[in-house]
Order: structure tokens, then C-alpha cells, then sequence
């Protein structure tokens, strides 16, 4: 049985099978962020999630083509623009870097491409003219809206992701000066008009100086990149609706996709996250930045274990509890794989398939992994029992090794950081080993605790005496 996924547009699990004759490329694309702000942990469980998926598929075998926008144009962009007097560049820029500076400290595989809005300006107002000549799209003093009407009368369907009532479709939401002339509440933007308050922000178009809306400059970019048809979209459940639903409609309405080739063949939404049980909010002080977050001393492989720690279906409580479990997490892996080192030494052997296998079996049931986690405590523990008892040979501790680096191509932890011990800690470490030769186990004793209260802890090995962090 091959890999398995939940599909929000069938609302089941399905047996992935790519667009690809030969079964071995995918296009995958994945909502980036909107570069307004920092990232906060909810932003980034979603681009965790997005990796995990892109480095499972390669892991499985198939040439994976990933992208991810940059939304560099959008209303709370453009006042903040206008508050802090810098240019569109100038202030978006600013974070654009610093979301790329959080992706690595969470060791996120970098997406083959990374289109930014404000540079597909073309290609969105093409796609806006396909609306407008296959009917679906409709001019309002300068404003260009998609009609869900004109498109459900062509035979369409509004609402495949979700279950909808039309009747009361953004009937909450804000309605703006420019959106008065809607023929139907429903509807929405594909182009937006200048006004006074965007200041510099807007390009030429047919229409009018304006700016492109939100849901249109996915599809254009996406389509661009990975042509008409695609095999995955992702994104964080809040995306289903509206900014999913309607980068479908507006796709397949210009595009005309046949229902066997739809615009994206598998939808993929991660769930939302909670932090110490409730909603991120700031007024209720719950609410970090990944940068709050390494400045309270964690680190980037302790932050990306916990974002994968829980199925990307299931809402997530994200704590500083649950991030100092998952430093005693890796510190039980860390060990583990310094003793398999030990062991194996210059020995080399090719990866044993059983640690391996047991994660693909759990991986392949919807990306589990939960029990893909599992599987490697199980390992763990094995490996540990082994090596106490010497039942491990060099060649097979190499073999060991080379598994648990096939894994974690999936998971990404990586190695832990190297950290050396101040000189002080290193004389104390070489003071107590002579007392050890000297026999003077009290000396040695105390030495062992002075080091403990500096933070270190001193580990005799076969090759001497090692020092980690306590």
C-alpha cells in the first residue's frame, strides 16, 4: 500500500497518486507568509507541517517541486507602510528576511521557488482578463470582482472545500468604500482600486491604478509556476475558506478544468494551534514570536520537535512545558546516537531497514507522525538495551547510525549543536579524572558535583570522560 492523505476536497483518505504519467514528480504549493509582522509559532506549525510533507515525499522517492509565495501586497501591509513613512520594499523587505532567518533556525527545507507578489503583477492581471472573457468577472468603478453567481450558473460548484451557506457567505465580514457596487455580498475582489489611503502602493492595469486582491495572486503565481493543474496545496485550516475556496473558483473558472483535472488534485490543512490551552492571543500574554521563544533560551531543533510532535489534523496545545519535554526528548536521541558513534567507530555499513520501514509504515497512514515518533523511542530503547548488554558490533552500530540519518531526512532534527565547555568546567573535568587515577574517588566525587553546579555534567565513556550540558 502506497502513501495515504487526507483530502479536504473529498473529506477522506485517499491513496496519493501524482498528475505525473510516471508517478515520480509532484507539484506541491504551500501559502507563505504575509510579510507584515514576525512569524508567530500558529504561522510557522503550518510551514513545519508543509516541510514535513515535502521532505516525506522525497523520502519516498518522488522529485518534488515546492513553492511558496511571499504576500508582500495586502491592506495591513500597506498601513503599516503608510504609518512608519518607509516604502513597500523597504518595510516588507525587513521581515521577508527575518521569516527566512526563522525558517532556518527551524531547519525548513528552502522551497525551489519563492514568488513575491508585488513581481507577478503581469501575470495576475492576465488572469483577470481570462475571468472577464469567460464571463465570471465583473468591473465596478475601477474594482474588479469575481461573481459567484455568473460561475455557479455556468455549471460550477461554489464550495468544494467546505460545506457553505451561500446566503450568509462573508455576511461578517468588513465591507470597504470599494465594495459597495458588489453585485452580491458573496462576491470578491480580483483587482482593487486606488484609493487615497494606499498612498504609493498601486500598479497600472486595464481597469485603473490599483492593486491586486489577495485570493487572486496564489492562483497566479502557483499556476505560473506549477502549471494549470497541480498535485498538492497546503495550508492552515483557517485558509479553507475564504482563500482557498476561492483560488479554486477563480482558477477553474479561467482555466475551464475538466472535473477529472481539477486546479489542485489534494488540499492539505493543518489544524489550528492553541498556546497554554487557549487561542494565541497577545492581550492574554500567550502569544510568541518564534524569536520570543529563542530568546527564553530554546533552541530551533526543540521548537520544530514540538510543532511535529502531534498529527497535523489534531488542534495542538503548544506550552513552555511541552518545549522542556521535548529538550528531555532529544537529549534521550542525543545520547543514544553518541554511544552508537562510540561503538562504531571508523566502521561504515549501509542503513538497517527496520527502524526505517516501521516509520514508512506509520508515515504512509496520512503522515502519522505520532506513531512515526513512536517508532523511534522504540528504537531508542532497543538500540540502549544493546549496547549494555554488548550485543551491538561495530558494523551494526554503523548500520544503526546510517538508519536513524535515513529518518532524519524526514524529520529534520539534525545534530546537536556542538558546545564546548568553558575552561574553567574543562580544568575541573581534568582535575577530578587524576583524582580517578590517583584513586581519590571523595576528590573525585566533589569535582563531579562542582561541575554539576556550573551547569555540566561529566560522562565516563570508553574514550574518557565527556562533558554535556546538564
Amino acid at each position: 500500500m502506497g502513501l495515504r492523505l487526507f483530502n479536504t476536497l473529498s473529506r477522506s483518505v485517499q491513496e496519493f497518486v501524482p498528475l505525473d504519467p510516471q508517478g515520480r514528480k509532484v507539484g506541491m504549493y504551500c501559502c507563505g507568509p504575509t510579510v507584515y509582522d514576525y512569524g508567530h509559532i500558529g504561522n510557522f506549525r503550518t510551514f513545519v507541517f508543509a516541510d514535513l510533507v515535502r521532505r516525506y515525499l522525497e523520502f519516498r522517492g518522488f522529485e518534488v517541486t515546492h513553492v511558496m509565495n511571499i504576500t508582500d501586497v495586502e491592506d495591513k501591509i500597506i498601513r503599516r507602510v503608510r504609518e512608519t513613512g518607509s516604502t513597500l520594499r523597504e518595510y516588507t523587505r525587513r521581515y521577508e528576511e527575518a521569516f527566512l532567518e526563522d525558517c532556518r533556525a527551524l531547519n525548513l527545507k528552502p522551497p525551489h521557488h519563492r514568488p513575491r507578489a508585488t513581481e507577478h503583477i503581469g501575470p495576475i492581471i492576465g488572469l483577470i482578463r481570462k475571468l472577464e472573457q469567460r464571463g465570471f468577472a465583473y468591473v465596478v468603478d475601477g474594482s474588479v470582482y469575481f461573481s459567484i453567481e455568473r460561475y455557479r450558473a455556468a455549471g460550477h460548484r461554489y464550495g468544494k472545500l467546505l460545506n457553505l451557506n451561500l446566503d450568509q457567505l462573508r455576511a461578517g465580514e468588513r465591507v470597504s468604500h470599494d465594495e459597495y457596487g458588489k453585485e452580491s455580498i458573496a462576491d470578491f475582489a480580483l483587482w482593487k482600486a486606488r484609493t487615497p489611503e494606499d498612498g504609493d502602493v498601486f500598479w497600472p492595469s486595464p481597469w485603473g491604478e490599483g492593486r491586486p486582491g489577495w485570493h487572486i495572486e496564489c492562483s497566479a503565481m502557483s499556476m505560473k509556476l506549477l502549471g494549470e493543474s497541480f498535485d498538492l496545496h497546503l495550508g492552515g485550516e483557517d485558509l479553507i475558506f475564504p482563500h482557498h475556496e476561492d483560488e479554486i473558483a477563480q482558477s477553474e473558472g479561467a482555466c475551464g478544468h475538466p472535473p477529472e483535472q481539477p486546479f489542485v488534485r489534494y488540499w492539505l490543512h493543518g489544524a489550528h494551534l492553541l498556546v497554554e490551552g487557549r487561542k494565541m492571543s497577545k492581550s492574554l500574554g500567550n502569544f510568541f514570536t518564534l524569536r520570543d521563544l529563542l530568546a527564553r533560551g530554546f533552541s530551533g531543533r526543540e521548537i520544530r520537535y514540538l510543532l511535529l510532535s502531534a498529527h497535523y489534523r489534531e488542534p495542538f496545545n503548544f506550552t513552555l512545558e511541552g518545549l522542556q519535554g521535548a529538550r528531555s526528548a532529544l537529549a534521550r536521541i542525543d545520547e543514544c546516537l553518541d554511544r552508537l558513534r562510540e561503538r562504531a567507530g571508523d566502521a561504515s555499513a549501509p542503513a538497517s531497514p527496520t527502524l526505517p520501514d516501521t516509520f514508512a509504515r506509520a508515515m504512509d497512514e496520512d503522515l502519522n507522525v505520532s506513531a512515526g515518533w513512536a517508532a523511534v523511542f522504540d528504537w531508542v530503547r532497543e538500540c540502549n538495551r544493546r549496547l549494555a548488554g554488548d550485543g551491538m558490533t561495530p558494523a551494526e552500530a554503523a548500520a544503526e547510525l546510517a538508519a536513524w540519518e535515513r529518518v532524519d531526512q524526514v524529520l529534520g532534527i539534525g545534530l546537536r549543536p556542538a558546545v564546548t565547555a568553558p575552561p574553567e568546567v574543562q580544568q575541573l573535568a581534568a582535575q577530578r579524572q587524576e583524582a580517578r587515577k590517583q584513586r581519590d574517588f571523595a576528590r573525585a566525587d566533589a569535582l563531579r558535583q562542582r561541575i554539576r553546579e556550573l551547569g555540566w555534567i561529566v560522562e565516563d565513556t570508553p574514550k574518557g570522560p565527556r562533558l554535556k550540558k546538564a
